[in-house]
């Protein structure tokens, strides 16, 4: 959608002012976020889309319009995909009791129903009597202002804990599964996912509670053989430092990565919208990766 509004509002009058332009609007996109390899298979789609319009020579108006089409048929796309995913998911969770899933990973960072919340939800609709854990996801909180947001509007039982609850809460044996999102997948499996997922999974593996990731075939990254590849994201100080605006450490050195890397060996199943990989997932990944889809709703 970034793309698409970047060339839509682009003030270009001809093909080759457009073409110049159109570089510097991907970049400042995929500049955005490091990590999330989603992002760059978004970006390098609208990318092929553009040069494949362009090679037919169109007028601007009828290229931005194109643009705006493939922008809304990926996302017509990613609905399906959540849907999917959901789908997969469901048949994995408990029947009944609490699951635990951490950040956001709902409707709020994905096109449709999100991909591990989507697991809940399409669970929840089949009958499962799921109550839900949310970590609160320091720093930046998105489990306590996102996911509890969410799942409450949607009438879903949920209990909001503090990251540092998480051992406690494994080892009463009161959750029956984790499941969570995913920003990069590597070859092998290992996935990276916001700060806090590793240690979830360790506790996980300890207390014998399988640990699911759900996220879509767009964020395999096939081409880093592990984890140790994956670029990890440095925010800014102030959100460890600052609580709503208020300091609340003194002026010390802060380390703020946005994201851990969760080894392969620790995840039970890697959920995609075209089925569930189980290790080696070397080769569970790739054989999915190459399942050829449809595209929905696409105006190619």
């Amino acid at each position: 959608m970034g793309v698409a509004l970047g060339v839509e509002r682009s003030n270009a009058r001809t093909l080759d002012e457009l073409r110049a332009e159109f570089p510097g609007i991907c970049q400042t996109i995929a500049q955005t976020r490091p990590t999330a390899v989603d992002l760059f298979w978004a970006v390098e789609r609208m990318t092929r889309r553009f040069e494949q319009l362009a090679a037919a020579k169109p007028q601007t108006d009828a290229l931005r319009r194109a643009m705006v089409e493939e922008a809304r048929a990926i996302h017509a796309e990613k609905r399906a995909t959540d849907e999917a995913m959901g789908r997969y998911g469901a048949d994995l969770m408990p029947a009944a009791g609490q699951v635990m899933t951490h950040c956001n990973a709902g409707a709020l960072a994905t096109a449709g129903i999100g991909s591990a919340l989507g697991v809940i939800r399409m669970a929840v609709e089949r009958g499962h009597k799921l109550h839900v854990l949310v970590p609160e996801t320091r720093p930046y909180l998105q489990g306590a202002r996102l996911t509890a947001w969410e799942l409450h509007e949607g009438g879903v039982p949920l209990t909001l804990i503090t990251d540092n609850m998480v051992g406690h809460f494994m080892k009463t044996g009161s959750v029956g599964a984790v499941v969570v999102g995913a920003d990069r997948i590597a070859a092998n499996g290992d996935t990276a996912n916001k700060i806090g997922t590793y240690q979830i999974a360790v506790l996980a593996r300890e207390h014998g509670v399988p640990f699911y990731v759900a996220a879509p075939v767009s964020t395999f990254d096939l081409t880093i053989p592990s984890g140790e590849q994956i670029p990890i994201e440095e925010r800014a100080a102030e959100e460890v430092t600052h609580l709503c605006g208020v300091r609340i450490a003194p002026d010390v050195a802060v380390a703020n990565p946005a994201f851990d890397v969760t080894p392969a060996r620790l995840i039970s199943a890697i959920i995609c919208e075209r089925g569930v990989a189980r290790a080696p997932y070397a080769e569970s990944l790739r054989r999915l990766a190459v399942v050829a889809v449809p595209r929905v709703g696409s105006a190619v």
